[in-house]
């Protein structure tokens, strides 16, 4: 859930198009994930990404030695647990398909209801646990900063305060 960018005109979608590819744009995501966190309360997850060598329907971690992918950068920062489950605040540096969920699951912390990549199911939910919050980037045309935020969906601020007890961020 959450922001997506969609361009108007041809010259706005060229832009933000060398926006992402000159690692420009900014994303930012709030997760649930499989707990409790382990390892450092911050950390800058660096590695690359790839379809998975078993199953050609997930991506997975690999080594660029063997199996080919792309390097992928996820800051992540722990912002509350309990002992099943972590509340983090993830930060992109370039964009893999399904990175933060690749990333989370080979940190042993799988994004809540995230099937595919070992989440565990959650009953109040029918997706996975992961919220483009906060988006920002140059105006394509003018270059004036913008930035977009989207609060967190009911069904992700629920599940947080319920099973969670911890209120929405």
């Amino acid at each position: 859930s959450g922001l997506m960018v969609v361009a108007r005109t041809r010259q706005a979608m060229d832009a933000l198009v060398q926006a992402i590819a000159a690692r420009s744009m900014r994303r930012q995501y709030l997760a649930l994930a499989k707990g409790p966190w382990r390892g450092t309360p911050q950390q800058s997850v660096k590695a690359p990404i790839g379809r998975d060598p078993r199953n050609r329907l997930r991506m997975a971690v690999v080594d660029l030695a063997t199996t080919p992918g792309k390097t992928a950068q996820t800051d992540i920062h722990l912002l509350g647990q309990v002992p099943q489950g972590c509340l983090v605040h993830c930060v992109l540096h370039t964009g893999r398909t399904h990175q933060i969920r690749v990333h989370m699951a080979s940190l042993g912390h799988p994004l809540l209801g995230d099937s595919v990549y070992g989440g565990p199911a959650v009953p109040q939910l029918a997706r996975q646990a992961l919220h483009a919050f906060r988006l920002a980037f140059a105006h394509p045309i003018t270059g004036a900063p913008l930035c977009f935020e989207s609060a967190l969906p009911l069904d992700l601020a629920a599940l947080l305060w319920n099973s969670f007890a911890m209120p929405a961020p």
